[in-house]
């Protein structure tokens, strides 16, 4: 039997600002944005690309403070193209960095070990690594 991660609930302050960030900057696809009334509202995004979607919202999703999300990650073939995306949309990311050594000999010497790391206007941290034996 298959488990697949779905969704992930991000805690945010401003729900316009968060989906402006998540869908201008990031890329991610809105794939609904529900107001069930004055208090209630859901918005979901998902990665370009991703089986996994994120949820922002309030009044219906669980009560986290905002930014109080760390360690998401996103995964992608090519994090030099990815981090000049990034850039180019304003994101403030950081620099390449490379996490450990490689468990085997790869071609590019970022698969597996490369990261940048950017948050949201919330302060919610997210890692970007490459492995690009996913394309």
């Amino acid at each position: 039997m298959n488990w697949t991660l779905e969704v992930v609930i991000v805690p945010v302050s401003d729900v316009d600002r968060a989906k402006s960030f998540y869908a201008d900057q990031l890329g991610f696809v809105v794939d609904h944005d529900t107001v069930i009334n004055e208090d209630a509202r859901i918005v979901q995004l998902t990665p370009p690309g991703s089986g996994c979607s994120i949820v922002i919202g309030k009044g219906v999703v669980p009560d986290m403070p905002p930014g109080c999300l760390k360690g998401l990650q996103l995964v992608v073939p090519d994090l030099r193209r990815a981090r000049a995306e990034l850039v180019g949309r304003g994101v403030e990311v950081s620099e390449i960095q490379v996490i450990g050594e490689n468990p085997r000999p790869v071609p590019d010497p970022l698969d597996n070990v490369g990261f940048v790391h950017f948050a949201d206007p919330d302060g919610n941290a997210w890692a970007v690594q490459q492995i690009s034996d996913r394309a």
